[in-house]
């Protein structure tokens, strides 16, 4: 697991983060010193998916973290705001905004209903910009003040438009979102996107994206913990979008053999991820 030098005694106000990415970026940031506070649905279990917003916090603190789990749904301002409050009120301030939780639908124009498509449009996009009006006049009193969103780089190859543009809308949106943060507060947030190379081992992707033969083709998800980890410790740097793989080799972690989902997997027996093109190196 990689720390990050810079978050001891900072506050991460995180949605989602029960379970998959989010979850693992707690755990380390819980690591590396920071609070966590966590605003999720995850009220009691589902027999379909692993963990709770209960279960999470119970893991964040067995790391020897402080954890605030508060139980909400991110497309309801109020809520947000109430849990805004909540995070001031139990850890003095906000540190970091951290934009992972994320809803799914592949299908394409003609064929998602308008019941499904303001699902996915709610979540990602309203809930982005419900955490982060709430959470900006904490953040620019923050001595060091980020933003981080798990959204792609925008790609506007047709191949995204042509099998999901309405999730690939929603997703973009949140990525446009978190580098109008960038640009808007320049002097103060420093804000960026952060994207995995692969598939990631997650229930997202085994449910909704490739099934079981997707997880066999994925990393686990601490390749993005271990990279949000290097990513905030970084100076200087906002505004950008930045695949996983990318940070780990700049920071010097060239060998990624050990992330993937299937022990002795090589880069040949990987799926690129939605919205990547290409192998970064």
């Amino acid at each position: 697991m990689i720390t990050a030098r810079h978050l001891s005694g900072r506050t991460v106000l995180m949605s989602g983060g029960s379970r998959g990415i989010g979850f693992e970026i707690a755990l380390s940031a819980a690591h590396s010193g920071a609070n966590i506070a966590f605003i999720a649905k995850t009220d009691v279990p589902d027999p379909r998916l692993p963990g709770t917003i209960h279960t999470a916090a119970a893991a964040i603190e067995a790391t020897g973290g402080r954890a605030l789990p508060i139980v909400g749904d991110i497309r309801d301002a109020k809520v947000v705001a109430d849990a805004v409050e909540a995070c001031v009120s139990t850890f003095g301030g906000v540190d970091i905004v951290l934009n992972n939780a994320s809803a799914i639908n592949l299908q394409g124009l003609g064929e998602i209903d308008a019941k499904r498509f303001a699902l996915i449009a709610d979540v990602n996009i309203k809930g982005t910009f419900n955490l982060l009006t709430s959470a900006l006049p904490y953040l620019l009193q923050s001595e060091r003040a980020q933003v981080l969103t798990l959204a792609p780089p925008i790609n506007l190859a047709p191949r995204w438009l042509e099998s999901h543009a309405p999730y690939t809308l929603t997703k973009y949106s949140m990525t446009m979102l978190t580098l109008g943060v960038a640009a808007q507060h320049a002097d103060v947030i420093a804000a960026n996107c952060l994207w995995p190379e692969t598939l990631i081992a997650t229930a997202a992707v085994q449910n909704v994206v490739a099934g079981d033969e997707g997880m066999r083709a994925a990393r686990t998800p601490k390749v993005m913990a271990d990279a949000a980890m290097l990513l905030l410790d970084e100076e200087g740097l906002s505004g950008t979008c930045q695949i996983d793989a990318d940070v780990l080799r700049r920071h010097g972690v060239t060998d990624l053999a050990p992330y993937a989902a299937i022990e002795g997997a090589t880069q040949s027996d990987l799926e690129l991820d939605l919205f990547v093109d290409a192998w970064t190196r």
